[in-house]
């Protein structure tokens, strides 16, 4: 028998191929094909550096093995298979006298760094990488406006997409990819660049089934200048839709509580336009921390203001007005701490939390200092929450 080891590998139905991991490997042993991101097992040396990069989680996936799983098996999953039985009941030996070597290394392959996201278990069930790199979806422009104002040093566009007739079924929460035309530094083909959907799944205009997007201006960004550039009936390659877990509860008693920053508002558009054409004021309610630098860089700004309270608690905040202390979403969720309290003790909340990178830190010390004041370990009640499907983040 080989010698039991623990392969690493990547969840196909949580990730959302943004080869963020495979920039990332310093010794190239991530690679993808048309539908698998997959992690050569003959390269990788579980040197850790692409865990902390990924959005979704999906790259901290293990399992012990005695043969590790090969490209062309990976390449070809919808879904990671079961761990292996190991050890001595996989020879004929005893069960219960399982070596306690191989015992922890079954042990270790489960704890991963953070658990496994799951969907609500009321989410409808998603549509995942219908369109690949090899065969992308055609889309046509419907329409390019700025969210922001014209004077801002903040350009975020609110892009509308129209797929013409072809099938392109995207849920509140999920991700499309978008190719930029050319080739990069080294001659290969531009890789899809990810961008959460900011529409409901009937379409930006309702029944139109057309697509809206959220995206920022970057200096130095390939994919966001092209798209931020696009004129009304460019045709754009689209790839998708991905992710299988920060998707939005059907069950209309659902609390939801989003925390965002900047383009982070796009999922939770999404799933305010959903909740507001299905089931209103009948809902249990939102409550959103949306941050920004001013109002004149805050997209959506004036859309949220005139919701109802009945459907949406906003708290904007904003950390660059002139003459004022800043303020960051954790600091305001501290001022509404008793509203948050209420919320973790409701078995009927969802968490969402969806932004820059910098602001998951301080967002998880809030949420700690919260939780105990009613005397509730944070990080058992996190746990818990996201194997309920109740707990999401998605951060960049």
């Amino acid at each position: 028998m080989n010698q039991p080891l623990k392969q690493h590998l990547i969840d196909p139905e949580i990730c959302i191929r943004c080869y963020t991991c495979e920039m990332t490997c310093p010794i190239g042993a991530i690679q993808h094909d048309d539908n698998n991101v997959v992690v050569d097992p003959d390269i990788c040396d579980s040197c850790m550096d692409c865990i902390p990069v990924c959005p979704t989680g999906s790259i901290d996936e293990w399992r012990v093995v005695e043969t590790p799983y090969g490209l062309d098996d990976q390449y070809g999953w919808e879904e990671l298979p079961e761990q292996q039985e190991i050890g001595a009941a996989s020879t004929g030996g005893d069960a219960e006298a399982l070596d306690p070597a191989i015992a922890a290394l079954l042990e270790d392959a489960h704890k991963g760094a953070g658990g496994k996201a799951r969907a609500p278990a009321s989410a409808a069930k998603p549509t995942i990488n219908m369109y690949t790199l090899g065969k992308p979806a055609k889309a046509n422009v419907q329409g390019n406006f700025r969210l922001t104002a014209a004077d801002s040093e903040t350009d975020i566009r609110h892009i509308i997409l129209t797929f013409q007739g072809q099938t392109f079924p995207v849920l509140e929460g999920q991700t499309i990819g978008i190719i930029p035309p050319g080739t990069d530094a080294d001659g290969n083909a531009q890789l899809p660049r990810l961008y959460s959907v900011s529409s409901p799944r009937d379409g930006e205009r309702e029944n139109f089934g057309n697509v809206s997007l959220s995206v920022k201006r970057e200096d130095r960004g390939v994919a966001s200048n092209y798209i931020c550039d696009l004129k009304p009936g460019d045709e754009v390659m689209v790839t998708g839709p991905f992710g299988s877990t920060f998707l939005l509860p059907e069950d209309p008693q659902a609390r939801l509580l989003m925390v965002c920053t900047g383009t982070g508002s796009a999922p939770m558009r999404a799933f305010t336009m959903r909740r507001e054409r299905t089931v209103g004021n009948k809902s249990g309610g939102m409550t959103m921390f949306f941050g920004a630098r001013s109002p004149d860089s805050l997209p959506y700004f004036g859309p949220l203001n005139k919701l109802p309270a009945s459907l949406l608690r906003t708290h904007m905040v904003f950390s660059r007005i002139p003459g004022a202390p800043k303020e960051y979403v954790q600091d305001r969720m501290m001022v509404e701490q008793e509203a948050i309290a209420d919320l973790l003790s409701d078995p009927k909340t969802h968490i969402y939390i969806c932004g820059l990178r910098g602001m998951e830190e301080g967002v998880e010390k809030t949420l700690t200092n919260i939780a105990e004041s009613i005397g509730t370990p944070w990080a058992a009640l996190r746990d818990s929450m996201r194997d309920e499907g109740r707990y999401h983040v998605e951060t960049y």
